[in-house]
């Protein structure tokens, strides 16, 4: 974490509250949705394992509005996205951050993802939950209401629709077809918005509607990715032993995951081959895999998939664990956050009530991604 965004365990309290974090080496205007979103979430985890969590809250909340004041405007910076304003600052959605123009040639220009945005709500949920302030929850829902009828289609279908990727001004999508996981991640994370918000309606249509898609959408779901593979883990857990499309996958998942390992021999390749980030990303999901599996499963299931974990970490940390990292200078930003929130991805179970944010104590338990890493040693997450 400070190889991203500086010595911030230094400051004082009252330098957290005015920190303006700095750019990164990754991102439009040294910002990038993803790696920011797990930012939060470390920060998230370092106040939850301290007495007095409120100045890494505030470098959270710092983080979040320098991300809304970047990603929330054009990319020339000199107004806000299209329907959005300075009272309502997502309700033009939040830019991915690429460093080219939404229509390079090149296809890999900037936009609007989906599951970047998904995750970004999460961020901002976890962040209501460490501080007590329902602002931030009611910012998710904000965006949630205003990405959603841009992203799925054929709304009042038997089966709607997704587009992966929308233009800067959600207004035209840039890719057509439809995310492996977009809308299981709506399906969670709107759940737990509305949850937190305690008004049982305030997102009902949107989750019904990505419910549609999700009970035809996970019978068929097979990867290959280890990213996707860990991601599917994770998102899956918060409904685990409740719905029982979310037990099922996490099992499929596990299954593709095993073969990606013994038939594929993917952890077998040199790992200057491979991508550091989306292993992690495998971890991650894989600690909550363990963590959800029951009694009943035995030792020997822990034992394989600890055995996996540890396999992974391993092989990177000679590339991680110095200063500073032996990795491209672009993708040290989203390498470094996600080998953090790898390390512990915290507890496994939501105890957020309708009608009641989180407290610390909930948030230790509950964060589904994150530490950080101080000095090259793993802060422990406690349970």
């Amino acid at each position: 974490m400070r190889s991203v965004y500086g010595p911030f365990d230094s400051l004082t309290p009252a330098q957290a509250a005015t920190w303006t974090p700095p750019p990164m080496a990754e991102g439009h205007r040294g910002r990038y949705l993803w790696t920011d979103a797990f930012g939060v979430l470390n920060f998230l985890t370092l106040g939850a394992l301290i007495s007095e969590p409120g100045p890494y809250a505030a470098l959270a909340a710092r983080l979040v509005s320098a991300v809304h004041d970047t990603l929330g405007r054009t990319r020339d910076g000199t107004r806000r996205l299209p329907g959005a304003s300075d009272e309502h600052p997502l309700a033009g959605g939040l830019r991915i951050g690429k460093e080219d123009e939404e229509d390079d040639p090149g296809g890999d220009g900037d936009g609007q993802y989906h599951h970047y945005l998904t995750l970004w709500m999460f961020a901002l949920n976890r962040l209501a939950c460490a501080t007590g302030d329902r602002h931030y929850n009611d910012l998710a829902i904000e965006l949630a209401r205003a990405i959603h009828p841009r992203f799925v289609r054929d709304r009042d279908s038997a089966r709607p629709r997704m587009y992966w990727k929308m233009s800067v001004d959600l207004s035209r999508p840039l890719v057509r077809s439809e995310g492996n996981l977009d809308p299981i991640d709506g399906y969670v994370v709107f759940s737990l918005l509305q949850e937190a918000h305690g008004d049982g309606e305030v997102l009902a249509q949107e989750i019904n509607e990505y419910k549609r898609i999700l009970e035809t959408k996970w019978r068929g779901y097979a990867s290959d990715d280890p990213l996707d593979l860990g991601m599917t883990l994770w998102t899956a857990h918060w409904f685990v032993g409740k719905e029982p499309w979310a037990t099922e996958l996490s099992r499929r998942a596990a299954t593709c995951l095993r073969a990606l390992c013994e038939e594929d021999g993917y952890f077998d390749v040199p790992t200057r081959y491979r991508l550091a980030f989306r292993e992690f990303g495998t971890c991650l999901g894989v600690r909550c895999l363990v963590a959800n599996t029951g009694a009943d499963a035995g030792e020997k299931e822990k034992a394989y998939w600890e055995a996996l974990t540890a396999r992974v970490l391993d092989a990177w940390r000679p590339t991680v664990d110095r200063e500073p990292p032996s990795v491209p200078e672009k993708l040290q930003p989203i390498t470094m956050v996600m080998y953090a929130a790898a390390m512990f991805p915290g507890g496994i179970e939501h105890h957020v009530r309708r009608s009641q944010i989180c407290s610390h104590t909930d948030l230790a338990n509950d964060l589904g991604a994150g530490s950080a890493l101080r000095q090259g040693h793993a802060v422990p997450v406690r349970s």
